[in-house]
């Protein structure tokens, strides 16, 4: 992990636009996320994303449930969106900031994906980074990447 950021990446080969629409469709978060920890989205949360859109995902980890707040940061059409995660409520304003941000750039043979986890504005992240957490991140971003691939391939 170089500073607060860890990053992967990976050719897929197809167009920056199909993935992209693939990664700005909530419905389809579990079945990119490598973490496992991806649900589904929560009711209101919009299908598609959108520069300030905020949804809401149901997650779960070692058996226990609970719900993230993604604000949509950054976002240009067909080549990066990011959002920001906090838990919601009062403990969201003193905790998370991660940003999950995708990038993509066309290349011969497909699209560049890259794929960052952000802990410049998690007031955790010095914790997040000393916990082992870049390890077990990075296994699941390429795990992320893997399983864009394979669905662009149907």
């Amino acid at each position: 992990m170089r500073g607060d950021v860890l990053t992967v990446e990976r050719v897929v080969p197809a167009p920056p636009e199909a993935i992209f629409a693939l990664v700005a469709n909530t419905t389809r978060h579990a079945e990119i996320d490598g973490s496992g920890t991806v649900m589904r989205p929560k009711a209101g949360t919009p299908e598609r994303l959108s520069l300030g859109a905020t949804f809401v995902m149901s997650m779960k980890i070692a058996g226990i449930g609970y719900s993230m707040v993604n604000n949509v940061i950054e976002f240009e059409e067909d080549r990066r969106i990011a959002w920001q995660a906090r838990p919601p409520g009062l403990i969201g304003r003193f905790s998370g900031g991660q940003i999950w941000r995708y990038e993509f750039e066309p290349v011969d043979g497909g699209t560049r994906v890259r794929e960052s986890w952000d802990l410049s504005q998690d007031g955790q992240r010095t914790l997040l980074k000393f916990s082992g957490m870049p390890t077990r991140m990075q296994r699941a971003m390429e795990k992320s990447l893997e399983r864009i691939e394979r669905l662009m391939g149907r």
